[in-house]
């Protein structure tokens, strides 16, 4: 595991504060450490004695199992709060609950958070190392550094391949820890959903809008569709998703807009039939579950990385 490269970030709060050589050396450790999960014992001893704390205010599957996983196969001791079970559910404020479960000595905690900006926040009121596990609609940085070594597993490559992210890109952290990821490693990310669901601003991300699916997808390397975030929405903001599925649901037809090689990914879950038809889910295009393979890698990378490893 070993590096000549210094990293030194002592949180990771998004890619926005990632310099491009510091991605290469994540996803550089990431490798490193993604045939561990292959192994017979699964487990190294690079995280004995550290404790890992997750903190999530809002469900989560994927994300929480992957961050569990990797801390344990790296020896670490985990411990998980949520929501329900926290003390802001007594009227005390996150920044209470993070001091004392700070006292604790805790090396690194993990927190998701509806808020955007809450990892931010925590950050810069704790000693301790914060691992942002998505905020708000602000970012998701470890979903987009996983997305990132799918597509260089696959392609090669990032730099100079066109991405194509399609829906809800509004309410979508992992849209904009993409756009950002993707555009500073030199891809040419094209996003595309109904108007009601694209952010003005959000070609400043680095992102081309198109009016069309067809315009974004046109030539891909890989295609990204997103779900519809209903519980970010105050207000419904489709006709419905009979509706959205027949103009942005990725398809057979729209897939063969494509490049023939092109990849289908998905940050999850997957609604069927809405954002992507089931024989696109599961076709031979779709890297879906290797992005879940990746995301333990990752995140063992990053907690490795924050408390200071090589």
């Amino acid at each position: 595991m070993s590096s000549e490269y210094l990293f030194a970030h002592k949180h990771i709060l998004g890619l926005d504060h990632l310099s491009v050589p510091d991605i290469e050396h994540i996803l550089n450790t990431a490798e490193s450490f993604k045939e561990i999960s292959g192994r017979s014992i699964k487990k190294v001893p690079v995280l004995r004695g550290k404790t890992v704390v997750t903190v999530f205010f809002e469900p989560s599957t994927r994300t929480r199992l992957s961050f569990d996983i990797a801390a344990k196969r790296m020896s670490a001791d985990t411990f998980s709060i949520s929501a329900s079970t926290s003390s802001t559910t007594k009227g005390e404020t996150l920044a209470d609950t993070a001091k004392n479960i700070e006292a604790m000595m805790p090396d690194i905690i993990i927190m998701r958070h509806p808020s955007s900006g809450a990892s931010n926040y925590l950050a810069n009121r704790i000693s301790t190392s914060v691992i942002n596990a998505g905020d708000g609609t602000h970012e998701h940085p470890s979903q987009g550094l996983l997305d990132l070594m799918t597509v260089k597993e696959h392609k090669g490559k990032i730099k100079g391949l066109k991405v194509a992210i399609i829906g809800d890109i509004s309410h979508s952290r992992v849209a904009h820890s993409d756009i950002i990821g993707f555009s500073k490693m030199g891809a040419n990310v094209f996003v595309s959903g109904p108007a009601t669901l694209i952010p003005k601003k959000i070609a400043h991300l680095g992102a081309t809008v198109c009016r069309t699916i067809e315009e974004a997808v046109k030539n891909a390397d890989v295609i990204m569709p997103l779900r519809i975030q209903k519980e970010r929405q105050n207000d419904p903001l489709i006709p419905s998703f009979r509706e959205y599925a027949s103009f942005f649901g990725i398809n057979r037809q729209i897939l063969q807009i494509a490049k023939p090689d092109a990849i289908v990914m998905h940050p999850g879950p997957i609604n069927r039939g809405v954002e992507l038809t089931p024989d696109v889910a599961d076709s031979f295009q779709s890297v879906i579950l290797g992005q879940v393979t990746n995301g333990v890698a990752i995140r063992m990378a990053l907690m490795y990385l924050v408390i200071g490893g090589a």
